[in-house]
Parts: structure tokens; sequence; C-alpha cells
């Protein structure tokens, strides 16, 4: 068994720790939580975006996220509204307010980016993205091997 320290949850929160504090500097100082620019940063790629599929964008459970959307709201930089088509739908859009947000704060999210590619070389930084997509995306899909498992025992079973 691996030690704790070199444990891969324990590679990620050092990981996280080591990165996310420059981000959290720069929400803090326009006002927002983490959850909050989560929200904003969906929006301002996508016009609307339906409140399911902004929890799962955003990975914020939806109860959660109705908090969030609601201190976005009162602060004038989203709005909720919903389609005659379907009521029990909600979308979600960022206001002009919160569009002109973006303006303020992306430049400096693109230099803390710049400012942690600059800290490994190009093919460390290039394999660390590619390592942790196909970590969420393997994780995400399902027990194939489990699968596999049940569907042979079934088989053997049968002969």
């Amino acid at each position: 068994m691996q030690s704790f320290d070199h444990s891969l949850p324990m590679r990620l929160y050092r990981a996280l720790n080591a990165v996310m504090p420059r981000f959290r500097a720069l929400f803090t100082a326009h006002g927002l939580t983490e959850p909050q620019w989560r929200v904003l940063r969906v929006l301002w790629e996508r016009e609307e975006v339906p409140f399911r599929e902004l929890a799962a964008l955003t990975l914020l459970p939806a109860p959660s996220l109705v908090g969030v959307v609601d201190r976005l709201q009162t602060a004038g930089l989203v709005v909720r509204r919903r389609p005659p088509s379907d009521r029990r739908q909600a979308l979600v859009r960022a206001t002009a307010r919160g569009r002109a947000l973006e303006q303020d704060v992306m430049p400096a999210v693109e230099r803390i980016y710049a400012e942690l590619r600059a800290s490994l070389d190009a093919g460390t930084y290039a394999g660390l993205v590619a390592g942790l997509d196909a970590l969420a995306a393997n994780a995400a899909a399902p027990d194939t091997t489990q699968h596999a498992r049940r569907a042979a025992a079934t088989n053997t079973a049968g002969e």
C-alpha cells in the first residue's frame, strides 16, 4: 500500500493547494466566491444555460447551486427565467454587469495560467492536463471491468 503522503488524493490536494490560492485571491478581490466564479465562467462561454446543465458543468450540487445563483442574482450578475414552454425548467444567463466583469477578471486569469504554464516545461504541463482529463474521464465511466466479470460469471453459470 502507498504511504498516505504519496497517495493520489494527497498529491491532488497538494497540487490544488499550490494552484488555487492565486485564483481565490483574484475572486475575492472581485467579491466572488469560487462557486460563483464557476457559474460566471460557464455563463461567459454560453448565452443561457439550463439549471441542471449548469450544475453538471460547475460540479455544484443543485441545492448548493440554488444559493450561489441567488447571491449572483442579488448582486445583479445573473438572471433566471422560466421558459413558457416548460415552466419546470430554469434558465440562467449573465447580465450586462455580469458580462462586464469578464473584461475585468479574465486578463488576470490568463496571467495566472501563464505563470502556471511557465512553472513547468511544456511537455510536463501538457502531460499533466492530459493525465487529469483522462483520470476524470475514466473515473466517470462505468466500471467496465466489473460489468465484464459479471457477464463472464453469468455465461459460465449457464454452461
